[in-house]
């Protein structure tokens, strides 16, 4: 379905955006956009962020990625602390962009090094703003609130005078912190991944005029999934396990790696997914003394992730942290797949967790290693898949929530008239 005069314009910002796709958060923000237009009529437009040598400090260059108008900032590499929340030139850049398209509403994702300015320059050209939470930037400055020796800082609500032993300098952690929390409460809308999200960053003292849970969405497998991963099992093989979240203690690489090296047997196979955007994530893990057989496999792209999942029974997430949605979880039990997982905030949200089989955080490799064992030799049929929403439904719910919000064909333009010239 194609946009028409009647229907909404929307301008998207992220820090990325296609064609520079990067992370879970940007996959959400395109996905959903491409739905908007798709099955909604709406007109999209979208602002992000390069950082590239070949082109002026802060050029905007506009790409078109599809339906979507894709306009580029180009941030230079050095840039203060300041600016990574609140860049004037980024900002100045967003008002000029907003009257010149004239959206009926500007959707705001993650803000890191774009910084909150787009929010207020939507404000002041009286179009209304929406700014979806994908990760904890405005709370932590380091993001997801993770110390600087690799562990959760666990917070619960969050208190920017308790992080003086994990910024570099308080001080100006204690400004960001206010500044970010006053943009905020400008948002005519703020949403977040999870139940967990929300209530974390309330009772933290993050407000929005209005807020509202919007769960991501994934997408969803495609007809003959099911007849593939049917086919693969009856062949039988080896059980094999997955695991796509890179060498890092924060999503529990090392309690694999002790779980497995004791393991004593080698009945299984292990896929590695290289997350990395150029690869190398595992080129300096030492994987040869690990029981079973062990494979790196490229990252899959979203309209190739089926062939990925059709090959696997069991999805590792032993995530070390209180994450705020957990996208490769619903991806997996979507399609039938198992997961092992921590209790770690908003992954859990949701039909497919064994309650009674969750491992805690910090728990040890023994704890996980009991779960491999079950997972290998539990008699049971492999699970059904878990009803999920996919970027379809979460555009859908994006339509309602913004219902009162939206006025068609210009909002901007309606409130600022250009004045009628006088005839001679």
């Amino acid at each position: 379905m194609g946009g028409s005069l009647n229907m909404p314009h929307i301008l998207v910002g992220n820090v990325f955006f296609a064609p520079y796709t990067y992370g879970g958060a940007t996959i959400v923000a395109e996905e959903v956009a491409r739905a908007l237009h798709r099955d909604h009529g709406w007109q999209v437009s979208a602002l992000s962020a390069v950082s590239r040598a070949d082109l002026p400090p802060y050029a905007l260059r506009k790409l078109q990625t599809g339906a979507i108008a894709s306009y580029l900032i180009n941030l230079p590499p050095e840039r203060a602390y300041a600016e990574m929340y609140s860049n004037p030139v980024v900002t100045e850049i967003a008002a000029r962009l907003i009257q010149s398209l004239c959206p009926d509403l500007v959707h705001l994702h993650c803000l890191q090094e774009l910084g909150a300015g787009p929010i207020r320059a939507a404000r002041e050209a009286g179009v209304p703003v929406v700014v979806s939470t994908h990760d904890f930037w405005w709370l932590c400055e380091r993001q997801f609130m993770i110390d600087p020796e690799g562990r959760y800082c666990a917070q619960t609500p969050v208190r920017v005078e308790n992080c003086r032993g994990c910024v570099l300098d308080h001080g100006r952690a204690q400004t960001r912190s206010r500044h970010l929390a006053a943009a905020l409460e400008q948002a005519d809308l703020v949403t977040y991944p999870s139940e967990f999200a929300r209530n974390l960053s309330r009772s933290s003292g993050l407000r929005g005029k209005r807020d509202a849970v919007w769960q991501n969405g994934v997408t969803l497998p495609c007809p003959g999934f099911s007849e593939a991963q049917a086919e693969r099992r009856r062949k039988g093989g080896p059980h094999v396990f997955a695991f796509c979240g890179g060498p890092s203690q924060l999503k529990g690489w090392p309690l694999i790696r002790d779980a497995f090296l004791t393991l004593e047997r080698g009945d299984f196979r292990v896929l590695l997914v290289d997350g990395a955007p150029g690869g190398g994530w595992w080129d300096k893990v030492q994987l040869s003394r690990l029981p079973g057989q062990w494979e790196v496999v490229p990252r899959y792209e979203q309209d190739a992730m089926d062939a990925f999942w059709a090959r696997v029974d069991t999805l590792l997430f032993p995530s070390q942290w209180k994450e705020t949605f957990g996208l490769t979880v619903r991806e997996a039990l979507c399609r039938g797949v198992r997961v092992i997982q921590t209790d770690s905030g908003g992954t859990v949200e949701h039909q497919g967790p064994d309650r009674d089989r969750m491992l805690t955080i910090g728990g040890g490799a023994a704890e996980l290693q009991a779960e491999l064992r079950h997972a290998l030799d539990r008699p049971d049929p492999h699970p059904a898949p878990v009803p999920v929403a996919g970027f379809a439904d979460q555009a859908a719910e994006f339509v309602r929530l913004t219902q009162g919000l939206i006025e068609p064909q210009g909002a901007w333009s309606r409130k600022h008239p250009i004045p009628k010239r006088k005839s001679a």
